[in-house]
């Protein structure tokens, strides 16, 4: 069994190295979040906590998926000691041992599917304690079709802010980031060159990110220009 120097490990087998799958740690601290003008606003809202404005009752960030909606969030509810659930949570009879003492919320991957009389009972307990609710959600909640009414008005008047598609520099952040989670440091011109030929989005850095660390594993080499080529041609043939 040999070492990498990115802290997997790897194996000998009949066919070659195979990786181990050893689960990697993100970085959620605030200084490890890459600003830029596609998330620039959504990071001013949860910087700015808790000067929020006295009447609001919280936040809805909506944005693509891998977009960095959880990291903020994350650092919001280090900040305010919330209580991060998912719709699947909810139930009214429950919510009261769920939330404790808290009065600040994390809902996180709020969808069509919210439970509306739960989800109404949550936001209710919330302004009673002068608590918040930060809502994560792909489209903003104003336009999903919500029920019962009153929970639909109550999200829908929630401020919200977008995340929206990254430009060329965020991405090449992101995908170093990723890297550096998996203790794995990349050469600014490997970046440089999958930046320039993969799809812009914040999925596709994370995917492809995961593939360049399998085949490295597999192969037992660091991450140089042609595995990198490699990586990226075996994810546009699939």
């Amino acid at each position: 069994m040999s070492d990498q120097n990115n802290g997997s490990r790897v194996i000998d087998g009949a066919g070659g190295q195979l990786p181990l799958s050893l689960q990697h740690r993100p970085a959620f601290d605030r200084g490890e979040y890459l600003v830029s003008a596609c998330n620039q606003a959504a990071t001013a809202w949860i910087d700015s906590w808790p000067a929020w404005p006295d009447s609001t009752w919280g936040l809805n960030v909506h944005g693509p998926e891998a977009s960095g909606k959880s990291h903020l969030a994350e650092v919001w509810a280090r900040k305010a000691k919330a209580v991060i659930l998912r719709p699947t949570d909810l139930d009214t009879d429950t919510l009261p041992v769920v939330l404790g003492e808290s009065r600040f919320v994390v809902l996180d991957n709020v969808d069509e599917t919210l439970p509306g009389v739960p989800a109404f009972h949550l936001y209710n307990m919330l302004v009673e304690r002068r608590g918040a609710l930060l809502v994560l959600s792909r489209a903003p909640v104003s336009r999903m079709q919500l029920y019962p009414e009153d929970v639909k008005s109550r999200l829908a008047a929630l401020p919200a802010v977008a995340i929206s598609d990254p430009d060329d520099a965020l991405i090449a952040g992101i995908m170093d980031k990723l890297f550096r989670d998996r203790q794995l440091f990349v050469a600014e011109e490997v970046l440089a060159f999958l930046v320039g030929r993969m799809e812009r989005s914040f999925s596709e850095a994370r995917a492809l990110v995961e593939a360049i660390d399998a085949v490295s594993l597999a192969e037992g080499r660091r991450i140089t220009l042609p595995l990198a080529r490699r990586a990226l041609e075996a994810r546009a043939g699939e």
